[in-house]
């Protein structure tokens, strides 16, 4: 009977051990929340960078959530400030005044996070992330442009080399386009759409090449309504209208085209790599931008940032800020550039030998020697004043002349009513 007692008394104990130990385990463990939009190599990257993370941090568990591209922000926007949602988020870095003023997010620790020590890892182009004395987000890569180009369509046109100067560069997409008895369009010498990055290539790229600077004050002035942003603009305008080796929207989007074969050059960020790469059959390789009439390189940069936002506190900001600090490492980097083809935001991790000559990551990498980033006042509004302008061209009949007239006159506007705030 004694016997009876004693062994129910220490089952109870050992039963009583077991549920405060699991409840002092769950009390010590925190789930944070990360949101990125759904782009597939992305979202394979950050499960890697997850799982990584999580072996070394068992006592925080990252719950990744990501939203078609179009729907993305709207859903960042509502959840917030309700109290929900992501803990660390991933935007658009032209989208930070946004996410500032709408107190989405909040500024980095400066004690993790020291404003000289990010200067002096990173690419300078990450201080459009500072605003006074602090650093909101952070970029884990970067991106910048280069000319993909199909290789069996190269080869059956008799071309050797990609172009290396814009000469070349029409030529050659003479040579690729392929047009039916009707003269209809089946195949395109390049790619061209402005909403994908051409707006990006005319303004940091063309309008560079043709002698000009885009903007004047730190992007606080449009400058492209003079001769060489009419020759920036012209040139391109000419790829359809003069030399007909494309057509705006050829099977809707650019990157669709080049996919199926049906494009001899594309013009496209690193982050098509990782897309590119699971095409089969698909032969293609990639080159540097071409050079301008006088030889004059340029290149736009851009990438997407992480950030803390408003909503996470105590031990989840905690955990957010050691997430932070993983998603800069060199290490999250590389696996990063591996999977979805965008590069490195540290020299350190990006300027090493093997990257710096590697077929695909190379001429992207050597781009970001020379490439600029557009400091938007509102990105999407600025991209739709280019998309307007072409279509005026394109679709009314209006003059160039007069379409870029228009354009810088409303992109001024956008730019007067943000800073004038």
């Amino acid at each position: 009977m004694k016997l009876n007692r004693l062994r129910t008394f220490m089952m109870g104990a050992a039963t009583a051990a077991m549920t405060m130990a699991s409840g002092a385990g769950s009390a010590s463990a925190v789930e944070i929340e990360y949101w990125q939009y759904f782009f597939e190599a992305r979202v394979d990257a950050m499960d890697k960078l997850i799982e990584n993370f999580e072996a070394a941090n068992p006592d925080i568990t990252v719950k990744m959530t990501h939203f078609p591209y179009d729907s993305y922000r709207t859903k960042v926007a509502a959840a917030i400030p309700a109290g929900q949602g992501p803990d660390v988020v991933q935007l658009f870095y032209g989208w930070l005044n946004d996410y500032v003023e709408a107190e989405l997010i909040q500024p980095l620790p400066a004690d993790t996070f020291p404003p000289e020590k990010i200067e002096e890892e990173f690419f300078p182009m990450v201080k459009a992330m500072r605003m006074g004395d602090s650093y909101w987000a952070l970029p884990t890569a970067v991106r910048s442009l280069a000319l993909f180009y199909n290789e069996r369509m190269f080869e059956e046109a008799g071309i050797e080399n990609p172009p290396a100067n814009l000469d070349e560069f029409v030529e050659a997409a003479k040579k690729l386009t392929k047009k039916d008895g009707a003269g209809n369009l089946t195949a395109v010498g390049i790619t061209t759409g402005m909403t994908a990055q051409d707006h990006h290539w005319i303004r940091e790229v063309l309008i560079r090449q043709f002698g000009g600077e885009p903007y004047l004050d730190d992007y606080k002035k449009v400058n492209y309504n003079n001769e060489a942003g009419l020759k920036a603009f012209g040139f391109y305008n000419d790829l359809q209208a003069k030399h007909g080796v494309t057509k705006a929207a050829f099977m809707d989007e650019p990157q669709a085209a080049f996919k199926a074969g049906r494009a001899g050059m594309h013009i496209d960020g690193s982050f098509r790599i990782g897309a590119l790469e699971s095409v089969r059959g698909l032969k293609w390789g990639v080159a540097e931008l071409p050079a301008g009439p006088d030889g004059t390189r340029s290149n736009y940069s851009s990438y997407w940032v992480n950030a803390i936002t408003s909503k996470a506190e105590g031990e989840k900001f905690d955990a957010a800020v050691k997430f932070m600090e993983y998603l800069t490492s060199d290490e999250a980097m590389q696996i990063w550039l591996e999977t979805v083809g965008e590069l490195p935001a540290k020299p350190s991790a990006a300027m090493t030998d093997e990257n710096v000559n590697h077929p695909v990551y190379g001429p992207f990498i050597k781009g970001l020697e020379y490439a600029k980033t557009t400091v938007f006042a509102n990105e999407s509004a600025q991209r739709q004043t280019m998309v307007d302008m072409m279509q005026r061209i394109e679709l009314q009949g209006q003059a160039l002349e007069e379409s870029v007239s228009q354009a810088a006159g409303e992109e001024q506007k956008i730019l007067d009513e943000y800073y004038q705030k």
